[in-house]
């Protein structure tokens, strides 16, 4: 028994994420405003990860999203944050799994991600999972103004990768808030943490 489940995300559950989001995420924390569109979004997939044996707030102890659009040939991960206390344990994987799963259920080709530069247990996660490098958005991450790099593999590839190193749960990484006029923000940015 792991002590914790994943499951969907919804608006009940915006208190508890925006407290790890600004937590996490303190310098580029999306805003309450950003983060309820996410989950609101028709073409997003968000998932949280819950502790069996707590309540309230203090239950969520991490969460993820996806951003797939209707019947297009990429998805997007948009976030994955575990609280700091609960890393190491499989959450960051157990959510990215999950995020890839539903990106294969969607019919897409690939999976895009941006993770921070100065976030190697990030990228590990990341590179055990399939993703390589593709690219750098140079001082893509605001205020701190540290590189993003972009990173993709295909949607049905095997994750994760079985002769990865181990790997544990991620640093904080960044994400960057959705764009305010459509809902493709991975494509402008991913924040990492898990």
């Amino acid at each position: 028994m792991t002590g914790w489940r994943l499951r969907p995300a919804g608006p009940a559950d915006l208190d508890a994420i925006m407290r790890l989001e600004t937590s996490i995420f303190a310098s580029d924390a999306w805003s309450r405003a950003m983060m309820r569109a996410e989950l609101d979004g028709r073409h997003g997939h968000y998932l949280v990860a819950v502790d069996e044996l707590a309540t309230g707030p203090d239950a969520v102890i991490g969460y993820a999203g996806l951003l797939a659009l209707a019947a297009a040939p990429d998805a997007d991960v948009q976030t994955i944050a575990v609280a700091p206390a609960r890393r190491g344990q499989g959450i960051g994987s157990a959510l990215l799994r999950a995020l890839l799963d539903e990106a294969a259920r969607r019919g897409v080709g690939r999976v895009f991600l941006e993770v921070r530069a100065d976030n190697p247990v990030a990228q590990q996660l990341y590179r055990a999972f399939g993703f390589e490098s593709i690219g750098v958005r140079r001082g893509y991450y605001q205020p701190d103004g540290v590189d993003a790099i972009v990173m993709s593999r295909a949607a049905t590839d095997a994750a994760p990768v079985t002769d990865a190193a181990p790997v544990t749960d991620a640093a904080p990484a960044a994400d960057t808030p959705p764009a305010a006029s459509t809902p493709s923000e991975t494509s402008t940015g991913a924040r990492h943490d898990g």
